[in-house]
């Protein structure tokens, strides 16, 4: 399933809503403009197996470019809006794409790129003219809005986060599969969280991201409704709920904790009662955050633990969490297991690194060194993301921390994550990042990183009432040694922390 058929049967529903500027992308639309796109490119060269990359904000043009390419059997890569110039060509020119789109009011990065890239050839813009780019509007009015006579099945070609070093392009293989076919990823959407025609997704993230890209594509493809905002406000979100009578939402922990510390007026006067299932990932969510938010929004949020990378995925309903609270749920493929640094698989309940049985192969693109990384020593299909966990004896996966994140002192490990947990609910508290720095007899001592609320005074006083806050809520030996402030902390919309940006600061 895809636009094509629903321009067809309801030509004139809203295939996409810009929730800050009410502006609407109709099936009709999204049908024949990712028509005509799809023939810019066919006419230029493109075929199956080829590249192209999107660098934009939150617009609806976005799945116009998408859809062009998943119809034209073409990787897609798009590109975080944030990066400067070199970061973004480290891209362009990794992912081998031959053709960018970018929106024009990104014209001071934008007009460095072409002269920063090996491989790209075509440069298009959309909105301000950008010097040197071809524009959209023109590249589109020359096509036909039919369909391509041949409409294989392309894919998205996302990159990781990069938190840990340069990020890494994540290439699956191609289906032989029809656009038009049924696809199984549309069809696991609907299993679980029931998208159908009648859904209305809301998308509060960076588009270029992969969850809300995926999932908003998947909403259209079954027929229903991709609402986008701007950027995440907690109550411009309320009001996209109601206005829009959302039913399905994609949330990251960061957005949780911003809901619950908003003023008591703020939450109010806003109908939810359309909204069923308030979807999240990305990030360990702090067990007291998500109870308070199933004491506000009730049972609908459902929790899924996977990666770009989709070596596995866990998945866990209302129902289940709040029976095992903390658990990022069962397994939705292959067995999970979780084994020592050596790779020895360890006892039920035990704390080790997480593997996945993988359904299919995945690559780092360009990288097979860092691609061996995610496998296990002697298990060739089974993977890992470096994450560390235990699941109980019912199979439920219960996360604890990144394996790189981990603080040795003393010789006794201590999860930063755990420790995150609790301070991000002291009131003070914006944002927080736990880090190990060195320390001459421990090897390494915790160190807390507070971003404050506004207006918040910073100082040894605050340090002093943040370190007691923590001691009320875990083991004393793992509690900040030290407090350091921040203006902000290097947090991707997604939620994820570049730590390592942290890490290097303080062992350099």
């Amino acid at each position: 399933m895809y636009p094509g058929k629903w321009a067809q049967i309801h030509p004139d529903k809203a295939a996409a809503i810009h929730s800050g500027t009410g502006e609407t992308l109709s099936f009709r639309e999204l049908d024949e403009r990712s028509n005509q796109l799809a023939h810019a490119l066919h006419a230029r060269g493109f075929r199956r197996g080829d590249h192209i990359a999107i660098f934009s904000k939150n617009d609806l043009i976005f799945y116009e470019v998408a859809w062009a390419a998943l119809r034209s059997g073409l990787y897609i890569t798009t590109i975080n809006r944030y990066l400067s110039a070199e970061e973004a060509a480290y891209i362009v020119n990794d992912s081998e794409s031959r053709l960018l789109i970018a929106n024009g009011e990104m014209i001071d990065t934008a007009r460095e790129l072409p002269g920063l890239s090996e491989t790209c050839q075509h440069w298009v813009a959309y909105g301000p003219e950008v010097p040197g780019y071809e524009s959209y509007a023109a590249l589109l009015d020359a096509e036909s809005t039919e369909p391509l006579a041949e409409e294989p099945l392309g894919s998205f070609m996302l990159y990781s986060s990069g938190t840990t070093g340069r990020p890494k392009g994540i290439k699956h293989e191609l289906s032989d599969a029809s656009v038009a076919d049924h696809n199984p990823h549309h069809a696991y959407h609907q299993d679980i969280w029931e998208f159908d025609e009648n859904a209305v997704f809301l998308s509060p993230a960076p588009i270029y991201h992969a969850a809300p890209a995926v999932l908003s594509t998947s909403a259209q493809a079954l027929g229903g409704t991709a609402v986008i905002m701007p950027g995440f406000e907690p109550k411009a979100a309320l009001e996209a709920i109601d206005r829009y009578r959302v039913t399905h939402s994609q949330w990251v922990p960061t957005h949780f904790t911003r809901f619950l510390k908003m003023p008591a007026e703020d939450r109010e006067g806003h109908d939810l009662s359309s909204h069923r299932f308030a979807i999240h990932a990305a990030a360990p969510c702090p067990m007291e955050v998500k109870q308070q938010m199933f004491d506000w929004w009730g049972p609908i949020i459902y929790e899924y633990y996977s990666g770009t990378e989709s070596v596995g995925a866990t998945h866990v309903t209302p129902d289940e969490w709040l029976k095992y609270p903390g658990t990022v749920g069962k397994s939705l493929g292959g067995d999970i297991h979780i084994c020592d640094e050596e790779g020895n698989e360890l006892a039920t309940g035990d704390v080790g690194l997480v593997y996945f049985e993988m359904a299919k192969e995945f690559e780092y693109h360009g990288d097979s060194e860092k691609t061996k990384t995610t496998r296990h020593p002697t298990h060739a299909n089974w993977a890992g993301l470096g994450d560390i966990g235990h699941v109980n004896e019912e199979g439920f996966l219960f996360l604890t921390d990144r394996a790189n994140f981990m603080i040795i002192s003393g010789g006794v490990n201590i999860y930063p994550q755990e420790i995150e947990n609790a301070l991000i609910l002291h009131p003070k508290v914006a944002d927080v990042a736990v880090i190990g720095i060195p320390n001459a007899d421990m090897g390494e001592e915790v160190k807390a990183i507070v971003q404050v609320e506004a207006g918040v005074q910073e100082g040894p006083e605050l340090v002093d009432e943040l370190i007691a806050y923590a001691r009320e809520k875990i083991a004393h030996y793992k509690c900040p040694r030290s407090i350091d402030f921040k203006e902000s902390l290097p947090r991707l919309p997604t939620g994820k922390l570049y730590k390592q940006v942290l890490k290097d600061e303080y062992w350099k």
